[in-house]
């Protein structure tokens, strides 16, 4: 089954970016180029994911994953504080705060429509499915992929019956993967920090690693496949591709280039790396209340998008942005893998192999 993931033509994997930036359209260009690509289920309604899945298999006849958020804890923190500070943005675009409220992003329901569809890999984020629902992927041939940035998250996937690991460091644009939502912020390991020890686990348990967060260049896929992984993930690198939803006032930030990449829980009340603007200056007492503070901030990052204002706008993106291009998928993965060849023979010129 792991073989979708461990023999690919070009061991790069176009990472699930949900709030409508991965598309089929992305998906399939991905695909077609020899690479991978997942499909995010994240905010979407069941009818909406099962609609994206159908676009994307009649763009492409070649397989593809899926990517679901695995629901957590219902939060204890109080929000009634952090929805009356937020209202002064609202009001400025025009519309009110949302509700605060916990919900399991129709889960279950996600995980019906994948069993059914038969997706060649399926991959969690924010925690582990259940024994039952790793046993019915299974069943129909999927391959089961964990997002993982802890040695204690991996043994606990590799002991749930995870087929891949996807080590996701701290340079990571958007949310972190961490299985817990606790009051510290959970900044989590830089990548090359954490394959080692995930090599070992992943020696021991006989599981292949996708290694993710924060890689943006070719050099950077061919650190990670020397160090021990079977495939690079990045998304950054892919946020200015034509074929991304991608809005324009967050491409315009991205080329531009001029601001630092931070950690917050401003807009979803989960730690999430995005651009600094004067939303996550101003609120950084947000609460770790998941998805709860994602409902409250909702209608003012919708406004933001609509009127094209990038200061109360969630402007997700990895440490190294500022390396992503702008050009169709394809391009960009035919980019990536010259550089890390350029890389490899560099290295190669500079410690020659012995005869």
């Amino acid at each position: 089954m792991v073989g979708v993931i461990t023999k690919l033509a070009v061991p790069i994997i176009v990472a699930p970016m949900a709030g409508g930036v991965s598309t089929p359209a992305l998906v399939a260009g991905a695909v077609a180029a020899g690479a991978y690509a997942f499909l995010p289920a994240g905010y979407l309604t069941p009818e909406a994911f099962r609609e994206q899945v159908e676009q994307t298999k009649a763009l492409t006849g070649k397989p593809f994953g899926v990517n679901l958020f695995t629901p957590g804890a219902r939060s204890t923190a109080d929000t009634t504080g952090y929805r009356d500070r937020v209202r002064a943005q609202a009001e400025r675009l025009g519309v009110d705060v949302g509700e605060p409220r916990w919900d399991d992003d129709h889960y279950a329901a996600k995980v019906d429509i994948v069993v059914a569809a038969k997706i060649p890999v399926v991959s969690f984020t924010f925690g582990l499915p259940s024994a039952e629902d790793v046993r019915r992927l299974k069943a129909v041939g999927s391959t089961v992929v964990a997002t993982v940035t802890t040695p204690a998250e991996a043994r606990a996937a590799a002991e749930r019956g995870a087929d891949v690991l996807c080590v996701q460091g701290a340079a990571a644009g958007a949310h972190r993967g961490a299985f817990e939502n606790d009051a510290a912020y959970p900044g989590g390991a830089p990548l090359y920090d954490l394959l080692p020890a995930m090599r070992v686990i992943g020696t021991e348990t006989g599981l292949p690693l996708i290694a993710a967060g924060g890689l943006t260049h070719g050099a950077d896929v061919a650190a990670v496949l020397a160090a021990g992984a079977v495939a690079a993930q990045l998304g950054t690198a892919f946020l200015l591709c034509p074929e991304a939803g991608t809005s324009e006032a967050h491409r315009k930030a991205l080329v531009v280039a001029e601001r630092e990449t931070t950690l917050t829980r401003a807009f979803t009340g989960r730690p999430a790396r995005g651009l600094v603007n004067s939303f996550i200056a101003e609120h950084q007492d947000a609460p770790n209340a998941y998805p709860d503070v994602h409902h409250v901030t909702k209608p003012v990052r919708v406004a933001a998008g609509r009127a094209g204002d990038p200061e109360a706008m969630a402007l997700w993106a990895g440490q190294a942005y500022p390396l992503a291009v702008e050009a169709p998928v394809a391009e960009v993965i035919g980019i990536l893998t010259a550089q890390a060849r350029d890389a490899v023979a560099a290295l190669t010129r500079r410690w020659p192999v012995a005869d």
